[in-house]
């Protein structure tokens, strides 16, 4: 049906264009942290350098600033803006299955082989790819429209063995809020809950006073 009107690869590179990225001159920005886990609650300070590196400081446990520090890493490597084919240039798109809730499955071929993806109203709402030897499979059930393209909102992930299959650790569901400082959409706040053998753990990451850096 969708495949009659339109390539899976000219499909897929309209949901990439559609995500939110942040456009060039980028200029970093400082802010303050606030870290929650169970009943420990634990502040910081933190930059994001226009290089999208992180620094923390003001925070003694080295767990929690490798923790912060990542968080903010992995947010920032998301909003790097690179055309379709500097990324995916050298993949090929198929058609899949066309799921119960109209989402489009998208399987890659070249460098890719063996990842896939699922697409709905523009957006991302699964990918399922192999990445440093495990497999990472997210499902988004929310997106927040910044009006310059979708940032997922409320999502899950789970890992696997790529050759047995078996799962690797608990799922983890995120909740992600944001607010837009300046020209930038900045996240404000991360909500984690990992299920493991005992339970369900939680950690919060909140991000306030934000401001941008000077060029």
């Amino acid at each position: 049906m969708v495949g009659t009107q339109v390539s899976a690869r000219e499909l897929f590179r309209s949901a990439y264009e559609n995500r939110y990225t942040w456009a060039p001159g980028f200029p970093g920005y400082t802010t303050d942290v606030t870290f929650i886990a169970g009943d420990t609650t634990t502040t910081a300070k933190a930059r994001v350098n226009p290089d999208l590196k992180a620094e923390v400081s003001e925070v003694e446990d080295e767990a929690i600033q490798k923790a912060i520090q990542y968080q903010l890493w992995e947010v920032a490597i998301h909003r790097i803006r690179r055309s379709f084919e500097d990324t995916h240039g050298s993949n090929s798109f198929s058609y899949g299955k066309t799921l119960e809730d109209g989402s489009v499955e998208i399987l890659m071929g070249g460098k890719a082989e063996g990842d896939r993806y699922q697409l709905r109203d523009n957006e991302v709402s699964m990918v399922h790819r192999h990445i440093h030897g495990t497999v990472v499979t997210i499902h988004t059930f929310t997106s927040h429209d910044t009006g310059e393209g979708y940032l997922s909102q409320r999502y899950d992930s789970v890992y696997h063995d790529p050759q047995s299959g078996e799962q690797r650790g608990g799922r983890s569901v995120f909740e992600d809020s944001y607010e837009k400082v300046g020209d930038y959409v900045i996240l404000t706040e991360r909500k984690i809950q990992t299920e493991t053998e005992t339970g369900t753990t939680e950690q919060i990451f909140r991000f306030s006073n934000i401001e941008l850096l000077s060029n």
